[in-house]
């Protein structure tokens, strides 16, 4: 149990900073692009408190670590944050912009990795307090922040890399594509449990751990 609570304490951090500045990166580039709806709803905000979603932020992430602890596994936490609320007919140009405000979340993930990789260097060249302990949740940042962005990233609506995909599609099949939204989910959540996610974000996460390394 004392290591549970140390593996939360340590991932925390990490996992709030990561689906906050992910979705509040989201309603910066929606703005920017013409519409102001998660403005206006409170969602363009570093406060975590409006992004939390009781249980991809909360309960899912600390289910993943049960799970890892009883079966003597590593833990890899993920998570999300409640969907930021874009109104994709108020950007100048839709079906274009979607592919920015979509990719805006996974490239801060990515920001974030490298943050935690250069504040774990300052961390030791200062000699900062419980240097061991910050560089634990360093380490923990760039693993939620790769994995976050690897995640975000697989072309399966309604995650980022979905809206991508839409928007690079013809009109005709992104239409099509665009049906299969109300089942992502489940089917997010199926492919997690069965450890086929992991195989469709392994591309993108070597993609991450290479650009990072260039800062070590």
């Amino acid at each position: 149990m004392e290591s549970v609570i140390q593996t939360i304490t340590i991932y925390a951090l990490p996992l709030i900073f990561g689906i906050t500045l992910h979705e509040a990166a989201h309603a910066y580039v929606a703005r920017f692009f013409g519409d102001s709806t998660a403005y206006q709803a409170g969602r363009m905000t570093l406060n975590p408190i409006p992004h939390i979603d009781p249980f991809g932020t909360i309960a899912l992430p600390l289910i993943l670590l049960l799970s890892a602890s009883l079966l003597s596994m590593p833990a890899v936490l993920f998570g999300w944050a409640k969907p930021v609320p874009v109104n994709w007919g108020r950007l100048r140009k839709p079906k274009r912009d979607m592919a920015w405000v979509a990719l805006a979340g996974p490239a801060s993930n990515l920001i974030m990795a490298v943050f935690w990789v250069l504040f774990a260097r300052v961390a030791e060249a200062l000699g900062l307090g419980g240097a061991d302990f910050w560089l634990r949740v360093a380490m923990a940042g760039v693993q939620v922040n790769l994995v976050l962005m690897a995640l975000n990233l697989v072309p399966l609506l309604p995650l980022d890399g979905g809206r991508i995909l839409f928007s690079l599609l013809p009109n005709k099949v992104a239409v099509q594509y665009a049906r299969m939204e109300p089942y992502g989910m489940p089917i997010i959540l199926i492919l997690m449990f069965t450890g086929v996610l992991w195989k469709l974000m392994m591309p993108f996460l070597y993609f991450g751990q290479s650009f990072v390394t260039w800062f070590l």
